[in-house]
């Protein structure tokens, strides 16, 4: 079984031999939850591509102290994969993040796609966006990620037009496409952008703004929002070496 695993905010300096203090929630978490005890082994990442492997030392209600026996920094491959969400109702959207995490997406941006149900404003805004961050970092940590995803602000249908003018491939996931999500030449580096619209569907001056952009289907069947890139971006990435096996090395 593999070792538990715990965010930090840093271990760039950090090498076999060093004490690292864990606190606050992170702690508490591994202590009060997880149940963690001194002489028990755990990895810490900084979810930036470092991850050090230790022994707990010592606990106390919102502290641990990790003894470092090694230390790796992992290689972030390419092609990077954004998922532009449009806002689900409800708890789909965390379900939305949550699994997308696991799958392997580097960026998450929520959408304020026209027909979304769900609206964020002010405080709202502000709450929505923190559960995101903390749903991608818990499920990054279950994982077993070294890269956590980006999770962005709420963004606006031309910021999303904007990122799609970048992108070495965007993809605009549509039930009414011709062509499929198969079908698609990849990139072997850079950067891929895939659109889920929301429930009501993306509406025509979306798909106006997009223009240029590849619309796909997954197949004939139709998903949810808070599925269908869950499903497109594992289809994408089955076909790169993302699924293979990851650089890693010491130091």
């Amino acid at each position: 079984m593999s070792l538990p695993v715990h965010w930090v905010p840093t271990l760039v300096d950090v090498r076999p031999g060093d004490t690292v203090e864990v606190t606050g929630d992170e702690a508490h978490h591994a202590v009060a939850v997880r149940r963690l005890r001194a002489g028990e082994r755990l990895v810490l990442t900084d979810g930036a591509g470092l991850r050090v492997t230790g022994e707990v030392t010592a606990t106390g209600k919102r502290s641990l102290a990790v003894r470092v026996e090694d230390r790796q920094s992992v290689a972030r491959t390419g092609p990077w994969f954004t998922v532009v969400q449009a806002l689900p109702k409800g708890e789909r959207g965390e379900l939305a993040v949550e699994v997308l995490t696991e799958v392997g997406a580097d960026r998450i941006v929520p959408w304020a796609a026209a027909r979304s149900v769900a609206v964020w404003r002010g405080e709202r805004a502000t709450k929505s966006h923190a559960k995101w961050v903390a749903t991608a970092r818990e499920a990054a940590k279950q994982a077993r990620r070294t890269w956590f995803p980006v999770v962005d602000p709420l963004a606006s249908t031309p910021e999303v037009a904007a990122l799609l003018a970048e992108a070495d491939l965007a993809v605009v996931l549509h039930e009414d496409a011709a062509a499929t999500v198969a079908a698609l030449e990849l990139p072997l580096e850079g950067r891929v952008v895939v659109v889920v619209g929301p429930e009501g569907g993306i509406a025509p001056e979306e798909l106006e703004a997009f223009a240029g952009v590849v619309p796909v289907r997954l197949g004939s069947e139709v998903l949810r929002t808070s599925t269908a890139g869950v499903v497109a971006l594992g289809a994408l990435m089955s076909r790169t070496s993302r699924w293979g096996a990851g650089a890693t090395t010491a130091g």
